[in-house]
């Protein structure tokens, strides 16, 4: 195991270099999330054998699938994903979608894509494992734009009447979506109070915090547990923190050159 913040360097340029080549989008998004995932995959899953058939892991579903060249770059420091595949990421043939996919990839459990529909599946998988009396738990990665779906509420009611306290949901707070801020679409103020509500405990984190993110993950809860992460979106590269644009936009020429510039300092 490494740093996690070395991890979440090494993730950041794998995607910015995935995102570069394929003229993909969503880097913003993968960016925004990196740093929870880096404590994922670097420290709390770092024994985790990610064997289909062991039904004691740890799982990781990443709902907000866009998203998916974070997960795809941390499965590559962890060497799950190959430097052939990380290289076609999203070309034709490629197991690596721009969506995160399942088929092929070793370590991701679900495909995921379709907002407000990865969530539910994590729930399913910690309901199961409650049932068979199987150890580890579930880590499912949602947006706060994706808070929105109604899907979202309708997990959260569930995993709280079963008492599904092997499940871990966590917002990514970036206070952006595909059309803009978030509060100017739909109001996803007041996350914490809305999901306690609902019967979860709630831990409020700086999402780009490692020793907070980590803290709250391994937290030992009564219930299901939502972590509210507040994160930037774009986080790492200045003129993309923040800005719509790169939900979107690929990096090229001088922007690919700045990019990798501010992340290799």
């Amino acid at each position: 195991m490494i740093d996690n913040s070395e991890f979440a360097k090494k993730m950041r340029i794998t995607i910015l270099n995935m995102i570069h080549n394929a003229h993909a989008s969503h880097i913003a998004s993968a960016f925004s999330v990196v740093d929870i995932l880096a404590v994922l995959y670097n420290e709390i899953l770092a024994d985790n054998d990610f064997d289909s058939k062991n039904m004691d892991r740890n799982q990781v579903v990443l709902s907000k699938g866009h998203a998916g060249s974070a997960v795809y770059s941390a499965l590559f420091q962890r060497g799950l994903v190959s430097k052939a595949d990380i290289g076609n990421y999203y070309l034709n043939g490629s197991n690596l979608s721009g969506h995160v996919s399942h088929k092929g990839v070793n370590g991701v459990e679900v495909s995921t894509g379709s907002l407000g529909h990865g969530v539910c599946v994590a729930s399913g998988m910690a309901l199961a494992k409650k049932m068979s009396n199987n150890n580890g738990k579930v880590f499912a990665i949602v947006g706060d734009g994706e808070c929105q779906e109604g899907s979202v509420w309708e997990m959260a009611m569930l995993s709280s009447a079963k008492k599904l306290n092997n499940l871990v949901v966590v917002v990514d707070k970036n206070n952006m979506q595909a059309m803009g801020k978030c509060m100017d679409v739909t109001n996803c103020d007041n996350l914490a109070e809305k999901w306690k509500v609902f019967g979860w405990n709630v831990i409020e984190v700086d999402g780009h915090n490692y020793e907070q993110i980590k803290d709250a993950l391994i937290y030992n809860s009564d219930k299901p547990l939502c972590i509210i992460a507040n994160t930037i979106k774009g986080r790492g590269v200045s003129f993309m923190e923040n800005e719509l644009l790169w939900h979107y936009r690929d990096p090229q020429e001088e922007f690919y050159t700045r990019a990798m510039e501010e992340l290799n300092k």
